[in-house]
């Protein structure tokens, strides 16, 4: 009897378990939202850097907006327990930017928010700031600070969350409109001044920004 000849064309691909497999796929999407935006979130070229199929990612996250909304949460739980260990205010904003601006996610949040696909985030499914703001209460109770209101120190957290969010996106039109030098340094003493806004007024300034 003639034994067959058909070869094997590949061998069986190993299937990573769910949660590796779609740590991999997140941190592929995270490279291109860093290198080019949501826009360059694309499923097929996802499965293409991976190895895989375009449906193995569907399997995993339903969607693109799925893939996409699980990146963002992903981001923002591992930033807040990063903001959660002591470190300095100062630290904590450049952290914050770092993921807003150069990791892309102000742009990536913007998306969902805006999309009218599925309505954007769920509003109230994310209680960082909440979480920050009870935190830099306590601090300032424990600094000796009386009566101090736990609302003054919400909207505080509030007002930096969205100076820092603004900032990421669109930056250097507001450092433009505001007649100051197109330059990354100014960026970051203004950073630096909304640390010292969260750590209290009597904090002593840092040089002058520059008007060149």
């Amino acid at each position: 009897m003639a034994k067959s000849s058909a070869p094997k064309t590949q061998e069986k691909r190993r299937r990573l378990p769910a949660d590796q497999a779609k740590a991999r796929i997140l941190e592929a999407a995270q490279k291109h939202l860093a290198e080019g935006g949501p826009d360059a979130i694309r499923l097929q070229d996802l499965a293409s850097d991976l190895g895989i199929s375009h449906p193995a990612i569907l399997h995993h996250f339903g969607s693109r907006e799925g893939l996409m909304e699980a990146l963002e949460e992903r981001t923002m739980t591992s930033l807040q327990a990063d903001l959660m260990r002591p470190r300095e205010t100062d630290d904590a904003l450049e952290r914050v930017h770092q993921v807003l601006a150069e990791e892309g996610h102000a742009r990536l949040l913007a998306w969902l928010v805006l999309s009218s696909r599925r309505g954007g985030l769920e509003l109230g499914s994310w209680h960082m700031l909440r979480t920050l703001g009870d935190a830099v209460h306590q601090e300032r109770l424990e600094a000796g600070e009386v009566d101090v209101d736990p609302e003054d120190t919400t909207f505080t957290v509030r007002l930096i969350a969205a100076a820092l969010f603004g900032e990421a996106l669109i930056g250097p039109l507001l450092t433009a409109s505001a007649g100051l030098e197109d330059d990354p340094a100014v960026s970051r003493r203004f950073r630096a001044w909304l640390a010292r806004l969260l750590e209290g007024p009597d904090q002593p300034p840092d040089e002058e920004v520059s008007t060149g």
